[in-house]
């Protein structure tokens, strides 16, 4: 569904803006730094805006972009937002057609619409949810390696679905996070998290069976899926115990650095659905 309103002159990076656009995109990040723009690195930031820059021919339309956050290198996205400022309108119905042909093979635009300037991409309201694909018991084929972490363990699978549902809920994730601020809200409502079969990537290369953590929530810590998944990992090889996630939960836990985080590859943001 498509939502138009008056646009109110916006500020941002010290410059004004008349429009404002939501852009959704998907992109493999495999070969990618995350999004967040990095000295001598490449990221997906730097691509759109390299890719604006064509669709853009004109050199005096000046524009910024506002990513709805941050991606780890190498985790990719089925749907992601980023907030376009303008000077000047632009072409709606074209738009999305000439982001493609500019844009890199692993990066594609979905749709694009008007939103009001003062909208912020990151601090809306909204529900993301995050894929993480993994799969055990023998190395896949290296096709595989942008999309499925294999583990060449043995897992147990239904232990791993009663961790799992173990994190839904209201919890306080201090140990399921990296470089937390003064200003780190530790306490997180997760509403779904669970592991199923994957039935969602198929392709002839990939192992004959394969599993998929899906997470859904209003808003997660740096590095907190992974750490999840590390910690599911370790309980599907028995090393540690379900009583160990539920003490790690509590408000009252050690604090203490998890000892495994799951390699960002596997990793998918797979939805964001804002609340208008």
């Amino acid at each position: 569904m498509l939502y138009v309103w008056c646009c109110k002159t916006a500020t941002y990076s010290d410059m004004k803006y008349e429009y404002s656009f939501l852009i959704t995109i998907q992109f493999l990040g495999f070969r990618f730094h995350g999004w967040q723009k990095q000295t001598n690195a490449k990221t997906i930031h730097d691509m759109v805006d390299k890719t604006l820059s064509f669709v853009f021919e004109d050199q005096e339309k000046k524009y910024k972009t506002l990513g709805v956050g941050r991606t780890d290198s190498k985790v990719s996205a089925l749907k992601y937002a980023f907030q376009l400022f303008m000077h000047d309108e632009i072409d709606v119905a074209t738009f999305v057609k000439k982001f493609n042909l500019n844009s890199s093979p692993d990066i594609k635009a979905l749709s694009v619409k008007k939103i009001p300037t003062h909208f912020n991409v990151i601090q809306a309201s909204k529900i993301k949810e995050y894929h993480y694909y993994f799969s055990f018991g023998g190395k896949n084929h290296p096709f595989s390696a942008p999309f499925i972490v294999g583990v060449s363990d043995d897992l147990d699978i239904e232990l791993m679905k009663k961790g799992a549902a173990l994190f839904e809920g209201a919890h306080y994730f201090h140990k399921y996070c990296t470089k937390p601020s003064e200003k780190t809200v530790f306490k997180r409502g997760i509403e779904c998290c669970e592991i199923v079969e994957n039935t969602i990537l198929k392709a002839n290369f990939f192992p004959e069976k394969s599993y998929v953590l899906k997470v859904k929530g209003s808003g997660f810590l740096r590095y907190q899926i992974r750490l999840m998944m590390g910690v599911l990992f370790e309980l599907g090889t028995g090393r540690i115990d379900l009583e160990f996630i539920k003490s790690s939960l509590r408000e009252d836990n050690d604090r203490k650095f998890l000892r495994e985080i799951a390699p960002s590859s596997g990793l998918q943001l797979f939805d964001v659905e804002f609340n208008y």
